[in-house]
Formats: structure tokens, C-alpha cells, sequence
């Protein structure tokens, strides 16, 4: 499984051949061109299923408005395999992640927690010491925090957090000096 493959797919695909390994899932967190874009060239080379949750279909057809708004080439849409659905499970099957739905950066933004290895891949909703931005097309700034609230607070302290940019952290860090996970609107 990739997660939100952005525009990385010769460096994937150099990854993929030194670990021999075949790629059968590729999951959006997302919608914005900086987590979907390169979907469509990794789909086609490798075949993989893309999964994005549903609330976030009408972003991902957008990549012309995304581009245009820092001014840049739009990449490929990409066509969709199915949802990733709040609760699914989805990855392999000795390695299983479950979908948990956190809209608020988008409409469709999801997390992805890997209970076994205390991981949470958690695209742009939650980075170390701030939140996802909400000032974007389906961002909502008091919905993040009610989603971050209601689904991430109450993972475990020692789960760590892999953020779509910047460094990882720990849900426990975070509780304690993230300003945006110590208030509720």
C-alpha cells in the first residue's frame, strides 16, 4: 500500500523494486493535488487500486482549479477503484489499517491507523503542534477539531503520528502541547 503518492512515483517505484515488492493498494488521504497527483501514473504502472473516500470525489476532479491556485501544471485525474470508507479495513491482511473519516481539512480527509505497530498515518489533519489548514474548498475549521476531538484524542499517547508534511510525533505530545487538541470550540 502507498499512501497519498503526490508527485514521488520514479522514487516509489525505485522502492518497490529494491524490496521486490508489488503494489496493490494506493490511498488517498485526501483530495489536493499534493496527496493525489501522481495517483493516475502509479495506478497505470503498477495497477493498483486507488481508494479516496467518497466526500472528497468532487475535489479530485478538480486538479485544473487546484493547479491554478499556485499556479502550476494540473496532474492527471485519476480514476477512482472504490471508497475508503470510515471504518474499513484496508492494507494486508497481517498488516491491516482502518480507515478514521476526519473531515474538516477536506470533506473526505481520513486518517489511517495501523493498531498493531501504534502508527496513524494522518495526512493533513493533524501535524506536529498545529492542524490542517481550513481557509481551502471544503475545509471547516470548527469540523477538524470536532473530528480530531471525537477520533484521534482517543488513541492511545504512545500512537505515533505520520504526518502528510513535516515531522512525525506522538498522539501523547500532541494532547499535551498541541493547542488545537487541548480546546474544543
Amino acid at each position: 500500500m502507498v499512501i497519498d503518492p503526490g508527485d514521488e512515483i520514479d522514487h516509489i517505484l525505485t522502492r518497490l523494486a529494491a524490496h521486490k515488492l508489488t503494489l496493490k493498494q494506493i490511498v488517498i488521504t485526501h483530495a489536493h493535488f499534493d496527496h493525489i497527483g501522481g495517483a493516475a501514473k502509479l495506478k497505470r504502472v503498477t495497477g493498483a487500486q486507488v481508494l479516496l473516500n467518497e466526500n472528497d470525489i468532487p475535489l479530485s476532479k478538480m486538479m485544473e482549479q487546484q493547479a491554478a491556485w499556485i499556479g502550476i501544471q494540473p496532474p492527471e485525474v485519476v480514476t477512482l477503484d472504490g471508497t475508503a470508507d470510515d471504518l474499513a479495513i484496508i492494507g494486508l491482511s497481517t498488516l491491516p489499517a482502518q480507515v478514521i473519516y476526519t473531515p474538516g481539512h477536506t470533506q473526505g480527509s481520513i486518517c489511517l491507523h495501523i493498531a498493531s505497530e501504534d502508527v496513524l498515518f494522518s495526512g493533513d489533519t493533524l501535524f506536529a503542534g498545529t492542524v490542517g489548514r481550513t481557509d481551502l474548498p471544503g475545509g471547516d475549521s470548527e469540523q477538524i477539531i470536532r473530528s480530531i476531538h471525537g477520533r484521534l484524542v482517543p488513541l492511545p499517547d504512545k500512537t505515533r503520528v505520520i504526518p502528510g508534511h513535516g515531522p512525525a510525533t506522538l498522539i501523547g505530545k500532541e494532547k499535551q502541547s498541541n493547542p488545537f487538541m487541548r480546546t474544543l470550540l
